[in-house]
């Protein structure tokens, strides 16, 4: 089940569950290597899928259907990282305008602009300079002095030029992308106006270090901002690490260092204190059970000490969730088949961890109830006190509807029954007070853009109305909940890989009705 295949034909004799949803037309989860001999060329490759040393094909039409958990990746390659520390670039030339050098003696008196701060974006560039990195902006203290002895009248007619240019022009890539003009009435798009209690879909102005549109990858939130790692375009798999200032949309990319992880997609990223836990993933027909640990205080990675010699089959697709110093990771897929295991990391220290199987994969005998969910990846997990709540995903077979819960206290598996459903997976699921933010997804038909809510308390579903211009239809995207507002970030609609940020105010009409205190009686 890759991030983006297409469904094969209909297996013969293949029925509808009822209950479950309906059969998905997908790939099956094999792995990219033939075995007993399966001709390798008869599989069917998805539409983000490309051969080595071989052109990208054209995108499949829009009915394209996720389901596999293996894929043919594209070679890795490292991507060079920006020297400049987060605090530096929030100090970039772009909070100003392009300013002056003072004049020398005996030099002429026309002023020379500094040069734009450039900041290094994975993969090779355009211009094939290599030096870029190395010509940074000036800190911000011989700026104030450039910008004080500079010709006056430049710097006045830099900020007019600004005020009056209509909308900001997407910079070459590389460079640095300056703080966008205030926005004009008649460029705003025609939404119907919307009560002060809806929710309000809108796209966010980001400004900053430029980044590659992603999906599969990670979002993290520490604080005020949000940790985008790995995840790849169609072309290739990415290591970078992209930080978004939530209150300000500003991107940066922070130099960091130490042992770090390879180019990843379809892996989980848990915070834990100030520290980022990432595990698994993959890229192609590579799969990996990996533990880093990013602090986020210094930029530096590491890879901790494992103890013991039990740990998980390497994954991606999976889902980790934290309770109590221990990270709860569920399902995914190994290259083979889907899992349905559950495996506790201990991450009381953050240099030596160790895993402990919770819940085995293994068939039970037969005869015998299996009380759990179904082997899947692509689903989404969430922990509300000691439940943690899986909804949806594929097997590579079936996209699925159901919602279970499982009391990481008690190790009771329960299925919840629940007389609408809606099938979903590659989606996000957020916690917000008592209900799950589910946003975008794919139903097994095409991708969605609806926003649906699944009350804890009650255990019901519900759709509400967003008022605004909602984001197109995708999957495989992240979303962090941050001051009454949902982020949304990158995704894939079966075509187009994307790299916009799109905001949900939540306001009052998503809180009102909210429970602040509860408990999921399942």
């Amino acid at each position: 089940m890759a991030d983006s295949g297409r469904p094969a034909s209909k297996p013969a004799g293949a029925s509808r569950d009822v209950s479950k949803g309906k059969t998905v037309r997908s790939q099956k989860i094999f792995p990219d290597s033939p075995k007993d001999g399966v001709n390798k060329a008869a599989k069917p490759v998805a539409a983000d899928e490309s051969q080595d040393n071989e052109p990208l094909p054209l995108p499949l039409p829009r009915t394209q259907t996720p389901g596999r958990l293996t894929n043919k990746g594209a070679k890795d390659r490292q991507r060079k990282l920006s020297d400049l520390s987060i605090r530096q670039r929030s100090q970039s030339v772009s909070h100003v305008s392009p300013v002056s050098r003072p004049p020398t003696s005996g030099a002429a008196t026309t002023p020379k602009p500094l040069p734009t701060s450039t900041s290094a974006v994975a993969g090779p560039r355009a211009d094939g300079d290599k030096d870029n990195d190395n010509k940074e902006q000036k800190p911000q203290a011989v700026r104030r002095l450039a910008a004080s002895t500079s010709n006056r009248g430049t710097l006045s007619t830099s900020n007019t030029a600004r005020q009056v240019s209509a909308r900001p022009t997407r910079p070459p890539r590389g460079q640095h992308i300056p703080f966008p003009p205030l926005h004009r009435a008649e460029d705003a798009p025609d939404v119907e106006p919307a009560p002060p209690s809806g929710m309000y879909w809108s796209k966010a102005v980001v400004c900053g270090s430029p980044h590659p549109n992603l999906r599969a990858h990670t979002a993290t939130l520490v604080g005020s901002n949000v940790y985008v790692f790995g995840g790849w375009d169609s072309r290739t798999c990415f290591n970078n690490l992209f930080v978004l200032d939530a209150d300000a949309f500003y991107w940066s990319v922070p130099h960091v260092a130490g042992d770090m992880p390879t180019p990843l997609r379809a892996m989980t990223c848990t915070a834990v204190g100030k520290k980022l836990v990432v595990f698994g993933g993959g890229d192609g027909p590579t799969y990996y059970n990996n533990v880093y640990v990013l602090d986020t205080l210094n930029f530096r990675w590491s890879k901790p000490r494992i103890v013991g010699d039990r740990m998980p089959c390497p994954r991606r697709a999976h889902t980790a969730c934290l309770y109590k110093n221990g990270i709860y990771v569920f399902g995914g897929g190994d290259g083979d088949k889907a899992l349905n295991d559950i495996w506790r990391l201990d991450v009381g220290d953050a240099t030596k961890m160790s895993w402990k199987l919770i819940s085995s994969s293994d068939k039970t005998p037969p005869g015998t109830r299996d009380i759990r969910p179904k082997p899947r990846g692509y689903h989404t997990g969430n922990m509300s006190g000691s439940k943690l709540i899986i909804y949806g995903g594929s097997d590579g077979a079936e996209c699925f509807d159901d919602v279970w819960i499982y009391d990481v206290e008690t190790h009771v598996w329960k299925a919840v029954n629940i007389a609408t459903s809606f099938r979903r997976l590659s989606h996000t699921a957020t916690l917000v007070g008592s209900y799950l933010f589910v946003v975008g997804g794919h139903d097994g038909d095409e991708y969605c853009n609806d926003l649906l809510l699944l009350n804890l308390v009650t255990m019901t579903w519900d759709k509400r109305k967003a008022y605004g211009k909602p984001p197109s239809g995708r999957g495989y995207h992240g979303t962090v909940l941050y001051d009454s507002r949902l982020l949304m970030i990158g995704g894939f609609d079966g075509t187009e890989v994307f790299g916009d940020v799109m905001v949900l105010e939540l306001a009052v009409h998503a809180y009102y009705s909210q429970i602040s205190h509860f408990s999921i009686d399942v």
